[in-house]
């Protein structure tokens, strides 16, 4: 049951799916538009994710987010806009059944990886894809969604994020969703969270915390607000919960650092695993740092995971 990729956060979703131009993406518009024409379907795409790379390493999971900047879409249109998404995922899965499954529990998880198959976790990166509304929480859930961000980089009804509103917590609305959320089976996710909004959610959440894609914030690593303390990975610790490495660059040996770091900070290896981001970074274009290239070898991966003792 030791998977040795285990990656707890990927934009591919968006990214295949997106047709326009986004801003940051490139330094013109056409190279904007290439950033997202690299991308089209799961199985085989010139972008960070695909399925067939995936089959590089022995056993593979991945969370997949639903994710799109709220601010961006149409006015009332983010929950459509995430059915979309869903219905688009659960498309791929079947057309490549062949290569990976959707998994909804632990036990699935492992029947995928025996089967040399991705194993493919939803998480919906923003609770205002929701439109932050409790009576939706029930349908992601029927949907597997495992993972939610509160908020994304956008401040919401719940929350305050690390990049809008960054001094506010939880709201009293926004711990009550954070508590609904457990009672489906969805842990929070405290990436893009807002200082005060992640210990507002240790406080809120009824069982395991999780950070898919954050960094140490200790100085010397990646001392971003963006980014964890060492007393909030403890409390991410504390509860059970996972941190994934969010790479911002392919340097393996400032990946093992920060596995070291965490490893240190955790007193053990099961807390810590990968949360690399994918097809969320123009800076590193196609086949240039996807999943089956860590600084030219798939072997790099396997070699940090032997360092780490296991990915979770």
């Amino acid at each position: 049951q030791n998977i040795p990729y285990f990656d707890g956060h990927c934009d591919t979703i968006w990214r295949c799916m997106k047709r326009e131009a986004v801003p940051d993406y490139g330094a013109t518009e056409d190279e904007c538009r290439a950033y997202f024409s690299a991308c089209a379907a799961l199985r085989e795409n010139r972008g960070h994710v695909d399925l067939l790379r995936g089959q590089h390493y022995r056993k593979r999971a991945q969370f997949f987010a639903l994710y799109d900047d709220v601010r961006a879409l149409p006015p009332n249109t983010a929950w459509t806009k995430l059915r979309e998404m869903h219905d688009w995922f659960l498309f791929q899965i079947q057309e490549n059944s062949d290569l990976v499954s959707h998994c909804k529990t632990g036990a699935e998880v492992d029947a995928a990886a025996a089967q040399h198959r991705t194993a493919a976790l939803l998480s919906v990166e923003g609770a205002d894809l929701l439109d932050c509304a409790l009576d939706h929480l029930e349908t992601v859930a029927s949907w597997g969604v495992r993972l939610i961000n509160p908020v994304w980089n956008n401040a919401n009804v719940l929350s305050g994020s690390c990049a809008d509103e960054p001094d506010r917590g939880l709201s009293v609305y926004g711990r009550e969703f954070v508590a609904k959320m457990y009672e489906y089976g969805i842990f929070a996710d405290v990436s893009h969270i807002s200082d005060a909004g992640f210990w507002d959610v240790i406080q809120a959440a009824k069982g395991p915390v999780v950070a898919s894609h954050s960094d140490a914030r200790t100085p010397g690593l990646c001392p971003h607000r963006r980014n964890l303390t060492d007393d909030m990975f403890r409390a991410v610790r504390d509860t059970g919960g996972v941190v994934g490495i969010h790479l911002v660059d392919e340097e393996h040996d400032r990946l093992v650092l920060l596995a070291g770091e965490l490893i240190g900070l955790f007193g053990a290896h099961r807390h810590a695993a990968a949360g690399r981001n994918h097809d969320d970074d123009a800076a590193r274009g196609a086949g240039d740092g996807d999943l089956a290239v860590l600084n030219g070898s798939a072997q790099h991966l396997e070699h940090i995971a032997v360092e780490l003792g296991q990915f979770i």
